[in-house]
């Protein structure tokens, strides 16, 4: 799908299955017995029905929010499956607007395709545009792609599943401010798992200053690891959802038994002091569970991520609030007319650990069908590396030496070294290596900054705590092959490495893990 405002009309461009079009009656070709073919001589109108029906009713537009009513048909034509014409704004409209398919095609109806082009009445291109897309009832599960091509503005690609109700195609700072909070708001009252949390924090207190502490450590926690992910700082990996989740539930039942734990024993209400503590750390887990309910509606953030991002810890913190006004009250009740307030917690507690700990273990058997695997370091990753990059390149490499092999890991440690000597000098010789990683390393011409050569330094020192005596060696080794010591083995099979003019340090002085080599 396609919307583009141009001078007095918005033009819509829509692409759907005619198999989604449901009791059409599409003609078929005189003579066959075959009912899935379809008659393209004869089956225009039959299309602008379709088109009618299925589309254009159910496609609202607005400008300035104000409503466009239904659209005009001004172009339809059948399309066979292996056309591509759809990969651009351009392309769309010179293949709707060309001459039909010829009548004597052999089209299978079932598997062709239906362009559309709508036609909306505006004021001005300039304006602020809106729609509201009804097409679920086209299949049991639709999937929508919309692209919105403002005048002389970057493409905004959006993706939904069903009717995502009204879509603000650029929205303002206010509208995406709002739309954000009502989305927080309902989340967390629709998140059981975040609301049984919630409910374990506050069982042991039911007066407000201990509570105060605890709910803004679990909202800066969350909040932290919320706006990382949301700007792509979290991994993206795909055992990662389900270890959040399987992580959330085990923050249930780790607070559920400390709640059974200390009530037993008849600990005070000062002996949980510390689960502000607890609640942060768990509050980082349950931030990328909420990042995870944003990851398909930031789209509709417009340019205003970060306002939206904000909005939305705004409407969970009031949905939290609403959660504790209505429970704690409630808990007061019950522990004054019902139950004891220690067998009550006891027992309320033991409820919602029972629960988590079911949640625990179906999350944990779909994790184990995750294979868990470090990111690996190859010649796409450092390709096209340049001087701006490579101090983060180092400081990566350098972390990757945790928990690998000893080959890879030799291999990484020799990076980092040329990282470091390239940052030494400027000028330095690149000759072809046989070895992917270590041509990934060649990298362009320019000065280094001296902070940035110190970052470099704090990468050798990360990578000299990890394997000192492997980097010490490796070091050591390629100190001798550029001094010309021909009696030592070259690393990798003699893989070329990048040498400095002017390099003067003299090979295993102050190395004493060289002279066990």
């Amino acid at each position: 799908m396609f919307l583009k405002p141009e001078g007095q009309r918005l033009r819509l461009l829509v692409r759907v299955p005619l198999q989604a079009m449901r009791d059409m009656d599409y003609p078929k070709p005189r003579g066959t017995t075959r009912a899935d073919l379809m008659d393209l001589g004869r089956a225009d109108s039959t299309l602008r029905d379709a088109a009618t029906l299925w589309v254009g009713d159910f496609v609202d537009a607005y400008e300035n929010d104000v409503p466009l009513g239904k659209p005009a048909l001004a172009a339809v034509r059948a399309s066979l499956p292996s056309d591509r014409s759809f990969t651009s704004y351009e392309e769309a409209l010179a293949h709707v607007g060309a001459p039909p398919l010829a009548p004597d095609t052999e089209f299978v109806w079932s598997q062709g395709l239906l362009d559309v082009l709508f036609e909306y009445p505006i004021q001005s291109e300039r304006s602020n545009f809106s729609i509201e897309p009804r097409l679920a009832r086209l299949g049991i599960r639709t999937l929508t792609v919309m692209r919105f091509l403002p005048p002389g503005g970057a493409v905004r690609a959006f993706e939904f599943y069903g009717d995502p109700g009204l879509v603000r195609l650029d929205p303002s700072w206010r509208q995406a401010a709002w739309q954000f909070i009502k989305l927080g708001f309902f989340h967390i009252l629709d998140g059981t798992d975040h609301l049984l949390f919630l409910g374990c924090l506050v069982i042991p207190f039911r007066r407000f200053r201990p509570l105060v502490a605890i709910v803004t450590a679990f909202t800066v926690a969350h909040s932290i690891t919320l706006i990382a992910s949301a700007y792509n700082l979290a991994p993206d990996a795909l055992w990662f959802p389900p270890l959040i989740e399987t992580l959330i539930a085990t923050s249930i039942v780790y607070m559920a038994l400390e709640n059974i734990v200390f009530s037993a024993e008849r600990q005070p209400e000062s002996a949980v002091r510390r689960r502000w503590l607890v609640t942060f750390g768990f509050g980082l887990v349950h931030g990328f569970g909420f990042s995870f309910a944003l990851r398909q509606t930031l789209q509709f953030a417009g340019s205003h991520l970060l306002a939206s991002l904000l909005s939305f810890n705004i409407g969970v913190e009031l949905g939290q609030l609403l959660v504790l006004a209505l429970f704690i009250p409630a808990l007061g009740v019950l522990f004054r007319f019902a139950v004891a307030e220690r067998l009550g917690t006891i027992i309320l507690s033991a409820i919602v650990g029972h629960t988590a700990w079911h949640w625990m273990a179906d999350r944990y058997a779909v994790l184990r069908q995750y294979r868990f695997e470090w990111p690996a370091i190859d010649a796409a990753q450092l390709r096209h590396v340049d001087l701006g990059d490579r101090d983060r390149a180092a400081l990566h490499l350098a972390s990757e030496l945790h928990g690998v092999s000893r080959v890879r890991r030799q291999i990484l440690v020799l990076l980092i070294g040329d990282l470091e000597h390239l940052a030494v000098d400027d000028e330095h010789v690149l000759r072809p290596a046989p070895d992917a990683r270590l041509r990934a390393v060649a990298v362009g011409h320019h000065a280094l900054a001296f902070g940035r050569f110190l970052v470099l330094r704090a990468a050798g020192a990360v990578a000299d705590l990890s394997a000192p005596r492997l980097l010490g060696r490796a070091r050591c080794r390629g100190d001798r092959q550029k001094h010309g010591n021909n009696n030592h083995r070259k690393i990798l099979h003699d893989a070329p490495m990048i040498t400095n003019k002017g390099a003067t340090r003299p090979a295993c002085q102050t190395r004493p893990a060289c002279q066990a080599s």
